[in-house]
């Protein structure tokens, strides 16, 4: 499925397109989804497809399309320190651009069949910690995923605020997964009217990860980088508002030269005619020139621009900590 909107640049592009057709519609699931490249997700000999809006399969590994992760982020309404379970998670993608909404006091479970996929998230997630400076702009709610499969739930787990199934679930399986949610909750799957009895092979219970309380450590650090990125966002408005904004810039408007145009009269008879004098050859190819050059400083330039400028990653490594504690407030990420 897909192919709703046209495909992207970039993945900014790829978002904008998606906002035009009103996929996106909420600033918290737009900002979740420019946060996150969806090209990182993608095995390397595939990411020109990354920006396309279609899904993608290369064995185990599965990404929806576009269209439909933002149909359904926008359908799970989510907020802050709320609980989600992922049934299906595949590569964390969806699980990873929930978890910045949810917030660190959230509940972020994804079951996924396959082992291979599992480890597969894990290095995704794992990268995205480490090496985007989009995780700095938000307190995450780091995913946790198991291995199972979805219907073998074991029936003591925890029910969720929100739970998400992307495989299609047959009307039999309905209550099962209604049972999983808290009340009030919503629950977003695709509910197919054929029945499956197709045998999943030797059933084996899933057991989810517990609701963890948060650690004192990890309060603390999110407290920390809190406080800090509240003194960044005082400091830029301090240095907005200590001196004159630069004046928008426009465009020079380019005047062109006209020949004269010349009516002559002969009796009853009118004829137009255009006179052209000797410097008008020079003229032309003086303006041909010019616009050539206007074309030329307005031509975007091919050269990518400088990365943004990880003002909390600077101001943590710029405190006077012993470096281990610098790096754990960065979540272990090297120089």
């Amino acid at each position: 499925m897909g192919g709703a909107v046209s495909a992207g640049e970039d993945n900014d592009e790829l978002i904008d397109n998606l906002k035009e057709a009103q996929y996106i519609r909420s600033e918290l699931v737009e900002q979740a989804f420019r946060a996150i490249d969806r090209a990182d997700y993608y095995l390397e000999e595939f990411k020109d497809n990354a920006y396309k809006d279609l899904a993608w399969k290369h064995g185990n590994i599965h990404l929806s399309a576009p269209c439909i992760y933002s149909e359904v982020m926008e359908a799970l309404d989510l907020q802050p320190g709320l609980s989600f379970l992922n049934l299906g998670s595949g590569t964390g993608y969806l699980s990873s651009m929930v978890g910045l909404i949810l917030g660190p006091f959230g509940v972020n479970h994804g079951v996924e069949l396959h082992s291979d996929v599992i480890e597969y998230a894990k290095q995704k997630l794992d990268f995205f910690i480490k090496t985007s400076d989009s995780f700095d702009k938000f307190e995450f709610c780091e995913p946790s995923f198991v291995t199972g499969n979805c219907l073998e739930i074991s029936p003591d787990c925890t029910q969720y605020d929100r739970v998400y199934c992307g495989a299609g679930v047959q009307k039999e399986h309905e209550d099962y997964m209604k049972n999983l949610l808290k009340v009030g909750g919503i629950l977003v799957m695709p509910l197919e009217e054929k029945p499956n009895h197709a045998d999943s092979g030797k059933s084996r219970l899933v057991h989810l990860p517990p609701v963890a309380v948060r650690s004192l450590q990890d309060l603390a650090r999110i407290a920390i980088r809190g406080t800090i990125k509240k003194i960044i966002h005082q400091e830029a408005l301090s240095r907005a508002g200590g001196g004159l904004k630069d004046p928008p810039r426009f465009k020079r408007r380019r005047l062109r030269r006209r020949r004269m145009e010349t009516i002559v009269f002969l009796d009853k008879e009118v004829f137009a005619s255009r006179l052209s004098s000797p410097s008008d050859d020079n003229n032309n190819s003086e303006e041909m020139e010019e616009e050539r050059r206007e074309e030329e400083e307005t031509k975007p330039s091919e050269l990518k621009p400088d990365p943004p400028i990880n003002f909390l990653r600077e101001k943590v490594l710029s405190l006077p900590l012993p470096d281990p504690l610098k790096y754990y407030l960065l979540y272990y990420r090297e120089k």
